[in-house]
């Protein structure tokens, strides 16, 4: 691994996002992808929880919305699914490892692999070098990007999912396992737009409404030509930070795009938003990224 430097930092600072190529080695990339094979080979879904999952506005609220299994999946590990790969009555079209779009949002905690990854010293160096005091991880997630239906994910940015007091406490930890391209469906950002806070908030909605979470705001129409794309190498990690504008496209390619991510909270001086549809929980009180 290249160790970061004074320049990196300020890079980061100025773009809102940096690439560390070959932050991870292809054995620890590897060590996330079997042991997810692992966890899609016992994966049981009841199937009333196979909600399909998106990032468009309206089928967000309501897959998602109508969907506890979402909003109670913060201390747990659980699975959501590409659209168009389950029939009405809940069964797989393809084969289910196949059909898996995430799964999150706790591998970090109850993984040991996912653990060891996220604890692992390189990664501490760097939340030091970044000048984080007292940093907790909130979420995890491992995302597939199937070939030929991973889906879109619409620009957006992560503190509109990940609420703060103050803004610009939250960072994301993004690791490519496998190559992530233009054609795969790799990541592109808007640099520089992490300064102007945020668009939209997803907030609980109060008790008794017929989602469960709603969008206070609304996400501007961004200029397609303003992103610029990050293809990034197996083992290359991307750090964004929870302000910046980013979105990846459909993978129309035929090969998968498999990314483990998680996201960081400076605690210190920081209030965690009551109205976030993630909380810590008495099981899961959010853990320190410093062991």
């Amino acid at each position: 691994m290249a160790s970061v430097t004074q320049h990196h930092i300020q890079k980061f600072h100025k773009d809102g996002f940096l690439v560390l190529e070959q932050f991870f080695s292809a054995e620890e990339c590897d060590s996330m992808r079997s042991q997810i094979q692992r966890i899609v080979a016992g994966m049981e879904v009841p199937p009333h929880c196979r909600t399909a999952f998106s990032t468009r506005e309206e089928e967000q609220l309501r897959a998602q919305g109508s969907s506890d299994y979402f909003l109670t999946s913060g201390d747990k590990i659980r699975f959501f699914f590409e659209k168009g790969v389950l029939d009405e009555k809940g069964n797989f079209l393809i084969p289910k490892e196949k059909s898996v779009s995430k799964i999150g949002h706790a591998l970090h905690a109850y993984d040991p692999v996912f653990k060891q990854i996220t604890h692992s010293p390189k990664v501490q160096e760097l939340g030091r070098k970044l000048g984080l005091e007292k940093p907790v991880v909130v979420q995890s997630m491992y995302i597939f990007k199937q070939p030929g239906i991973g889906g879109e994910v619409t620009p957006h940015q992560d503190a509109t999912f990940l609420h703060t007091e103050p803004l610009g406490r939250i960072l994301g930890f993004w690791i490519a396992l496998e190559d992530a391209t233009q054609e795969n469906g790799c990541l592109w950002f808007i640099p520089g737009s992490h300064t102007n806070g945020i668009a939209r908030r997803m907030v609980r909605a109060a008790s008794g409404a017929s989602t469960c979470v709603e969008f206070v705001g609304s996400e501007p129409a961004y200029d397609d030509k303003q992103f610029i794309p990050l293809p990034i190498n197996k083992g290359g990690l991307i750090l964004i930070h929870g302000e910046v504008v980013h979105k990846s496209e459909l993978n129309s390619s035929g090969s998968s795009r498999h990314a483990f991510t998680f996201h960081v909270m400076e605690a210190k001086g920081t209030t965690w938003s009551k109205e976030n549809w993630l909380q810590p929980t008495p099981e899961l009180p959010f853990p320190s990224l410093y062991t």
